[in-house]
């Protein structure tokens, strides 16, 4: 059991674990989705981003699209957002790039989302390491991670 689903298990909130094969290279969110039998929308990455230079943060978009990392900044209210390094994305989070969750990191990182997460009513998202889905009701997830939305994929 991963941190990801003790947080989930002990917040008391309705999940299924989901176990997929690799799907690594070329169309890999296709095939992921497809795995899981989902819509690729509903499928979300878990990315670790930097405001300002100093804050670290989680942000959820659909995992076929990308990051619009202007716009991240300005709903955080930051001037300037880029990338994490993956080394300190992992030290930050406790998990590995490729499987970083948004539950149960090392650090508790604020977290943004795409409002495209409410578009659905069940989505998918890493469950704290690579080959681990966890399902879940998107409302739940927002709650229990305070997330922020707006349309940061694009």
């Amino acid at each position: 059991m991963t941190p990801a689903v003790r947080a989930l298990t002990k917040a008391g909130l309705r999940h299924a674990v989901l176990e997929v094969g690799s799907y690594q290279g070329p169309e890999r969110q296709l095939r992921l989705a497809d795995e899981l039998g989902v819509d690729v929308g509903a499928v979300f990455k878990t990315l670790v981003a930097k405001l300002d230079e100093t804050h670290l943060v989680t942000v959820l978009v659909p995992i076929a699209l990308e990051l619009d990392l202007k716009v991240l900044a300005a709903l955080a209210g930051a001037k300037r957002a880029v990338m994490a390094a993956p080394p300190e994305a992992e030290r930050a989070t406790g998990y590995v790039v490729g499987g970083i969750s948004p539950f149960g990191q090392r650090r508790s990182l604020r977290t943004y989302g795409d409002r495209s997460l409410l578009d659905h009513p069940r989505v998918y998202v890493s469950g704290g390491r690579r080959g681990l889905e966890i399902r879940l009701d998107p409302r739940d997830l927002v709650a229990l991670l305070d997330a922020s939305l707006g349309e940061l994929a694009r």
